[in-house]
């Protein structure tokens, strides 16, 4: 199973805007800090934003902040979120499946269980849990 870059760059969005709370932070900023896409990151942004896991302030002293406590964001309902379009093969999509042996496949099922139980577990977590080591992850990212 693998995520997304969308997800992945929703989740260390999150984690930086923690790790800052209750200070603003621009996209730039994040995405100088992670090395990546800026263009992406607004897109993430914007998704989150609008699952108020985010909130935006506008205007010439903007930015980003966190929409809720840490605590109150499960990982699992993230990746649901943020995931929500992609699926893991064809036959998962049953108005656009062209794979001929779905009703005779077991494989399906089993995909079905193990994304399940993948899911289960990340349920079990919120960002608060993620930022167990935050004095690392502070250090690393060079946030003071």
């Amino acid at each position: 199973m693998r995520m997304t870059k969308h997800t992945d760059y929703a989740i260390r969005l999150l984690l930086l805007l923690a790790l800052r709370s209750p200070e603003l932070v621009t996209i730039q900023e994040v995405a100088a800090k992670y090395g990546i896409s800026k263009n992406h990151l607004m897109k993430v942004a914007h998704k989150l934003v609008q699952e108020n896991y985010v909130k935006s302030v506008r205007g010439r002293n903007g930015g980003l902040l966190l929409g809720r406590a840490p605590e109150l964001i499960r990982i699992g309902e993230l990746v649901r979120t943020t995931e929500a379009n992609s699926v893991l093969v064809e036959c998962f999509r049953e108005k656009t499946n062209t794979c001929i042996i779905t009703p005779a496949c077991g494989f399906r099922t089993v995909l079905q269980e193990a994304m399940a139980a993948y899911m289960n577990v990340l349920d079990g977590y919120t960002l608060k849990d993620l930022m167990d080591k935050r004095s690392s992850l502070a250090d690393f990212l060079d946030i003071k």
